[in-house]
């Protein structure tokens, strides 16, 4: 049964993908919480390995990988507990908490005077990993018809604000450093503190009553497992190849302040090809299909890359790359969320959740230390390819999956 107060007579009134007024706002509002957040991350990746060798100790590649990936280090040992806790004292207390802790994490950043204390700091925002709460707090709102939908909201909201910051974080970097870019990232989150309690709609009561579900239910859970595998390998993999991807294009002949111009129209038309399938393919029983296919275009797109890094590589042909990775990777990032909050148990979703995105946190943790490393003792070929073995070996696991022979839903159940 849905968490969403309404009548039988208001759904029957609707197609089952029709989201409700109630849905829309919960929706909006928790995706601008998810987006203000974000882009306050997004604002340091195009620029971290540049502006860090202003810093003592920022001219060592696997120290600057460890910095930017330390945030998923301890996204991932909160994640679980902020899941849990969400489950046992509400969405919102959790949500603004975590938001705080980001926000002094933040000006930690902004102080710092070296290398260790900007790892310092990201670790702090790390701390806030809230990602859990926002993500049971959207399901809980949400149909189990149209929460791919929902989810794939907050999946967009993230993605503009990747590529608002890659063309913002040039300039905002030039102008305030990541001083100001650190201080910027504090106040949204303080912002999102304001959007949670003024915005987001009042949370049900129904997890709270529910009887306690045990964590050997998500544990044990061969599906769920499946999906927080993959969502390591997604992780890493994105942000490991993040660590070459800027030099490539130097190398095919773009200036860095010009890197936007593939980026951009990459991020952007991803998401309406995203649009116009991703929901229509659901809606007719071919989520398994879009979601292997996806697995398989990353592979495709770093085994390319892993062909292009030793030449002089068109940035025609990088662009495209580039395009197919930010499509795939919309999809994935839409429709796991959205599998995960069906396959839970009610009174275990937080958990379910803080489980998947404790396994994403390390994604991004292992993904710096990966990229760092690989890049500084094998270059740029071997990160690729890398890259592209593990997207092959999520492919491979994932396989089994498959999706349940009723039309009545879409949602996937281990083979």
């Amino acid at each position: 049964m849905s968490s969403v107060h309404v009548s039988a007579q208001q759904v029957s009134q609707r197609a089952d993908t029709a989201m409700l007024p109630m849905e829309l706002r919960a929706s909006f509002s928790l995706a601008s919480i998810f987006a203000l957040r974000m882009l306050g991350l997004f604002l340091i990746l195009p620029v971290f390995a540049i502006e860090a060798l202003k810093y003592p100790g920022g001219d060592d590649a696997a120290m600057v990988g460890l910095t930017m990936g330390i945030y998923g280090l301890t996204q991932a040992l909160l994640q679980f507990v902020y899941g849990l806790a969400s489950d046992r004292l509400g969405r919102k207390p959790v949500i603004i908490f975590g938001l705080l802790i980001f926000a002094v994490g933040s000006l930690i950043a902004a102080l710092a005077a070296d290398l260790t204390w900007l790892a310092v700091g990201r670790a702090i925002q790390g701390a806030g990993a809230v990602s859990a709460a926002v993500t049971a707090l959207l399901a809980d709102l949400t149909r189990d018809e149209v929460r791919t939908k929902s989810m794939a909201l907050v999946g967009i909201s993230i993605g503009l604000m990747f590529a608002v910051s890659l063309v913002a974080a040039p300039a905002l970097a030039v102008h305030i450093g990541l001083v100001g870019i650190f201080a910027l990232t504090g106040s949204l989150a303080l912002l999102g503190v304001a959007g949670v309690v003024w915005w987001v709609p009042k949370e049900p009561l129904q997890h709270k009553n529910l009887p306690r579900g045990r964590l050997a239910d998500v544990l044990q859970s061969v599906p769920l497992m499946r999906l927080n595998f993959g969502v390591f390998v997604l992780h890493a993999v994105q942000l490991a190849m993040w660590m070459a991807i800027p030099a490539l294009l130097v190398q095919a002949g773009l200036s860095r302040e010009h890197h936007w111009w593939v980026y951009l129209p990459a991020v952007l038309g991803s998401f309406v090809v995203m649009g116009g399938s991703l929901f229509q393919l659901e809606k007719r029983g071919y989520l398994r299909a879009v979601f292997l296919l996806s697995i398989g275009l990353i592979a495709g797109v770093e085994l390319g890359l892993w062909w292009l890094a030793d030449t002089t590589p068109s940035i025609t042909l990088l662009g495209v790359l580039l395009f197919v990775f930010f499509y795939a990777f919309n999809v994935l990032e839409a429709s796991q969320p959205s599998i995960v909050s069906k396959l839970a148990p009610a009174n275990a979703r937080g958990a379910a959740i803080g489980v998947y995105n404790t396994l994403q946190s390390l994604g991004f943790f292992a993904g710096g230390l990966m990229g760092g490393g690989l890049v500084k003792y094998g270059g740029a070929s071997v990160l690729f390819g890398v890259c592209g073995a593990l997207m092959l070996a999520w492919l491979i696991f994932a396989w089994p999956m498959q999706a349940p022979k009723t039309a009545a839903s879409n949602h996937l159940k281990d083979g």
